[in-house]
C-alpha cells in the first residue's frame, strides 16, 4: 500500500450533491479542496449507479418559484440542455464536469474513509485528519485540512470523530411535533433499489432467479404493482430496512429488496394481467438507495414546526420545499400508503445552525446527516435541498477558513458576511436583500431602452371552460385598479371573483380574502368583461384572483406567458394515488395546482400602469421572485434593435468585475432524469447573446465583453483590464425564444472585491 498525504485548505467527504456542491462553493471562494468519494462516479444517489431523480423545493410543481439556484441551478440548467432526455451516464458527466471546471478541486474517486483522527474532550472534539484508500490503486491517503465537511449522508466521518448524533425517531415530547410518535424508537426510513424496463419490439421471455420472491404470497398490495414504462420512478415505494440498521444490515437489505424486484418483475411479464409480451429489464440497481441513518447534533436541531410555521431565522442560509415526506417501518411490506405527506404553504428556510456539530469544533455536515430531528428530516433529505445545504456549508467553511474561525464562531462574529456571501453567489437563499456595500451597481442611477409598464396579456389561445374555479396570480405594484378578462358565455351568466393576498411574499396560494365581486355576462364570445376589484397594499406583492367555477363560460389560455403571472386550477380531488402517498385534504398548497400551463396564463388586462418590471430592480438587491418578479422586462424587442440598461454614477469607477443575472425562469421544474417535461433545452426568458459597454474619456461607447451563446444564469465576467467610467451598459442582442429582454440583477466590482 502506498501511503500519501494531502495537505489542503478544506476536506469534503462524500461525493453525492451536497459534497460536489459545497465543494464547489468552497473553490470559488478561493480555498483548496480535496472531494473524497468513496464510488467511481459522483451524484450519490442521483448517480447511474442508483438512479433516483433530484428533487427539491418545487415539490414536483407544487410550489412555485421555486427551483435552486446556486450551483445546484447551474446543474439543472447545464442537464436540461446537454441531457434533456435524462439519460443517467450524461448527468454523471454534468456532475463530473462541474467538479473538473474548479481548479482549487482535487477528486479522489474510489477512495473510501474509514479512520478519524480526533483530539479533545467530548464536548469538544477537533478533527485532526481523515485517512481512507483507493480502491484498485492501493494507495492509502491522509488528509489534513484545519475544516472537514461530512457529506457521507450516512454520516461515519463525525461518528468517528465522536459528534452527538441522532438516530431513528425522537419521542414527540422532545420538539412538541405532532407527527412524532410518543414513544422514541430506532426506525429509520427505509432503502430502494430502482430498475428499468425496454421495450424491445419482440416478445421477450422471463425466467425468474431462484431467489425471486411469489409476490402474491407477501404482503405486498398487489394494487401498487403498475407498469412504469422505461423508467424506475413508479417504484420508489420498493423499499425495505426501516426496522432493520440500514447501515450494518445493508448487504441483507440488498438482497430482500433484489428478490422483490424480480418477483415484481415476474409477476409484470407472467401474471398476464400486464400488457408486457415485449418488455425486458434494461438495467437493475444493484445498490441500494439509502434514505436515513445517523443525523449530527448542531446549535439548532431543526425540527416539523419550523418546517410548517416556515420560520425565518437570522441565520437562513437555504430553502426547501418538498413536503415532510415520511414512510411506514414496514415499507413495501406494509398495507397503508407508501408515504404520507405534511406540506408548508410554501418554501421554509434552513439555518447555519443546523450546518456544524455542536461538539466537534471544525465540523461541518450537508445532506440528510444535519441536525433536524427525524419529522423535519423527512423534508430536508430530498437531493436538490441537500445540495442547497451543500453550498451553504461549502461557502460558510470557506469564510471560517479564511477568518480562522471555528463554525460556531463564524455564526457569531460573521453571520451577515456569510449570508450576503451566498446571495452574491446566486445561492438558494430567498428574502434576502443584497446589502454588499462593495457593489457599485447599488450607488448608480438605472434606465433602460424601454420598460414593460402594462400587465396584460391579450393574444388568445385555446377556450378553457370555467368547469371548476381557477385562479390568476400577478404582482400588485403599486395597485390593482380592475381587471379585464377575455372569455365566452353561452347564455346571459354571472361573472365571480374573488381578490385574495399570498401571505407571505414566497407564497403562492390563497390566504387572506380581500373582496368579492359578482359581474353580469352576457350571451357572446372573446368579450372583455371588467371586474371593478381594486387593491393598494402597504408594499408591493402579488395578488390572487380566484374565478369560481360557471360551466356557462369559458377563459381564453394566452399564446405567451408574462413573467411574474401564473395561473392555477383548484383541484377538488387530488390527483396523487392514494396507495402511493397519503396527502392531507386540508392543505391549500396541494388543492391548487397548474396543470403545466404555466405559460399559457389566461388572457387579461388591468387599467393601471404597473412598477413590476422597472429597470431598476436590477440593483434593488432582490436575486429571485419575491412578492412580485423582482427584474427588468423590456417591450417587446425589435429586429435588429438592442434592448438595453444603462448605469450612471456621479462619481468615475474603476470596475474589474461585472455580475448578471438573466431569468432562467425559476418557476419551470427541471428534473435530472426520468419523467422530463420542460419541453425546452434552454429556458426561453434566457437572454443569448449580449454586450457590456462602457463610457469613455472621450464620450463614445467602448465594449469589454460579448458573448454570442449564453445558456446561463449567472454569468460573472473578470474584465482583462481595469475599466474606468461614469456609465456602463448591458445591450441585450437576442434572447433563447422571449420577445423580451429580461434580467434579474447586475452587480459592478472593483479591484478591491477580493
Amino acid at each position: 500500500m502506498r501511503l500519501e498525504q494531502v495537505e489542503c485548505d478544506l476536506t469534503v467527504i462524500g461525493g453525492g450533491l451536497a459534497g460536489v456542491c459545497a465543494a464547489i462553493a468552497a473553490a470559488r471562494q478561493g480555498r483548496t479542496v480535496a472531494l473524497v468519494q468513496n464510488r467511481p462516479v459522483l451524484g450519490g444517489n442521483s448517480s447511474s449507479e442508483v438512479r433516483v431523480w433530484v428533487c427539491g423545493a418545487t415539490a414536483h410543481g407544487l410550489n412555485r418559484y421555486a427551483r435552486e439556484t446556486g450551483i445546484m441551478g447551474e446543474l439543472f440548467v447545464e442537464n436540461q440542455y446537454r441531457n434533456p432526455e435524462g439519460n443517467p451516464y450524461l448527468w454523471d458527466l454534468v456532475v463530473l464536469e462541474a467538479v473538473n471546471a474548479e481548479k482549487n478541486i482535487t477528486l479522489y474517486l474510489n477512495t473510501d474513509v474509514h479512520e478519524v483522527e480526533a483530539q479533545g474532550s467530548r464536548e469538544e472534539r477537533t478533527i485532526k485528519s481523515v485517512t481512507g484508500w483507493m480502491m484498485g490503486a492501493e494507495r492509502r491517503i491522509t488528509f489534513k485540512s484545519p475544516m472537514y465537511i461530512d457529506c457521507t449522508g450516512d454520516g461515519l466521518i463525525g461518528f468517528l470523530a465522536g459528534a452527538d448524533f441522532m438516530i431513528g425517531r425522537e419521542a414527540r415530547s422532545q420538539f412538541q411535533e405532532e407527527w412524532a410518535p410518543e414513544v422514541a424508537d430506532g426506525i429509520t426510513l427505509g432503502s430502494t433499489m430502482l430498475f428499468y424496463t425496454k421495450d424491445t419490439g419482440k416478445p421477450v421471455r422471463f425466467l425468474p432467479p431462484s431467489f425471486s420472491k411469489d409476490i402474491t404470497a407477501t404482503s405486498i398490495p398487489i394494487r401498487r404493482v403498475i407498469q412504469s414504462g422505461d423508467s424506475g420512478c413508479h417504484y420508489w415505494w420498493i423499499e425495505w430496512g426501516g426496522e432493520h440498521d440500514t447501515v450494518h444490515d445493508n448487504e441483507m437489505i440488498r438482497d430482500e429488496l433484489a428478490s422483490v424486484i424480480y418477483g415484481i418483475w415476474d409477476y409484470i411479464k407472467n401474471s398476464g394481467q400486464f400488457d408486457a409480451d415485449n418488455l425486458t429489464l434494461e438495467w437493475v440497481g444493484s445498490l441500494p438507495g439509502k434514505r436515513e441513518y445517523r443525523r449530527f447534533t448542531g446549535d439548532y436541531v431543526l425540527n416539523q414546526n419550523d418546517i410548517v410555521a416556515q420560520r425565518e431565522f437570522e441565520d437562513g442560509v437555504a430553502f426547501g420545499g418538498w413536503s415532510i415526506d415520511l414512510h411506514p417501518p414496514q415499507g413495501m411490506y406494509a398495507e397503508a400508503s407508501g408515504s404520507k405527506h405534511l406540506q408548508p404553504d410554501g418554501i421554509y428556510h434552513i439555518p447555519f445552525r443546523s450546518l456544524y456539530s455542536a461538539n466537534v469544533s471544525n465540523m461541518l455536515m450537508a445532506g440528510r446527516d444535519i441536525s433536524a430531528s427525524h419529522v423535519a428530516f423527512g423534508t430536508t433529505r430530498v437531493m436538490a435541498t441537500c445540495a442547497a445545504i451543500g453550498e451553504a456549508a461549502g461557502i460558510g467553511a470557506a469564510l471560517a477558513i479564511q477568518y480562522g474561525l471555528t463554525p460556531r464562531q463564524l455564526y457569531q462574529e460573521k453571520l451577515a458576511e456569510l449570508r450576503q456571501t451566498l446571495l452574491r453567489a446566486d445561492a438558494s437563499i430567498i428574502g434576502l436583500r443584497s446589502t454588499d456595500e462593495r457593489d457599485a451597481a447599488r450607488q448608480a442611477k438605472v434606465t433602460a431602452s424601454s420598460v414593460q409598464t402594462r400587465l396584460a396579456v391579450e393574444q388568445p389561445g385555446d377556450a378553457c371552460p370555467l368547469a371548476g374555479d381557477v385562479a390568476l396570480l400577478l404582482p400588485v405594484n403599486p395597485r390593482l385598479d380592475g381587471i379585464e378578462f377575455l372569455l365566452d358565455a353561452a347564455v346571459a351568466t354571472e361573472l365571480i371573483v374573488e381578490l385574495w393576498d399570498t401571505g407571505r411574499k414566497e407564497n403562492y396560494i390563497p390566504h387572506d380574502l380581500i373582496g368579492e365581486r359578482k359581474v353580469s355576462v352576457a350571451a357572446g364570445s372573446r368579450q372583455w368583461v371588467g371586474v371593478d376589484i381594486r387593491w393598494e397594499p402597504d408594499e408591493p406583492q402579488n395578488a390572487f384572483v380566484i374565478i369560481k367555477a360557471n360551466p356557462s363560460l369559458s377563459l381564453y389560455h394566452s399564446t405567451e406567458p408574462l413573467s411574474g403571472v401564473l395561473i392555477f386550477f383548484r383541484n377538488e380531488d387530488s390527483d396523487k394515488n392514494p396507495d402511493l402517498g397519503d396527502y392531507s385534504p386540508d392543505q391549500l398548497v396541494t388543492r391548487w395546482g397548474m396543470r403545466r400551463m404555466a405559460r399559457q396564463p389566461f388572457c387579461f388586462r388591468t387599467g393601471e400602469p404597473t412598477n413590476a418590471y422597472q429597470a431598476d430592480h436590477v440593483t434593488n438587491g432582490y436575486h429571485r421572485p419575491y412578492g412580485g418578479p423582482q427584474q427588468w422586462m423590456s417591450l417587446p424587442m425589435k429586429e435588429g434593435k438592442p434592448e438595453w440598461l444603462r448605469l450612471d454614477w456621479e462619481m468615475e469607477q474603476s470596475l474589474s468585475e461585472i455580475h448578471l443575472t438573466f431569468n432562467d425562469d425559476v418557476n419551470d421544474d427541471l428534473i435530472n432524469l426520468h419523467h422530463h417535461v420542460t419541453p425546452f433545452r434552454i429556458i426561453p426568458e434566457l437572454v443569448s447573446r449580449y454586450r457590456l459597454e462602457y463610457l469613455n474619456g472621450n464620450g463614445e461607447w467602448t465594449k469589454v465583453v460579448h458573448e454570442a451563446e449564453n445558456r446561463k444564469r449567472k454569468v460573472i465576467h473578470r474584465l482583462e483590464q481595469l475599466v474606468k467610467t461614469k456609465a456602463l451598459r448591458l445591450l441585450v442582442e437576442a434572447t433563447s425564444g422571449s420577445r423580451t429582454s429580461e434580467v434579474i440583477e447586475i452587480r459592478a466590482y472593483g479591484p478591491d472585491t477580493d
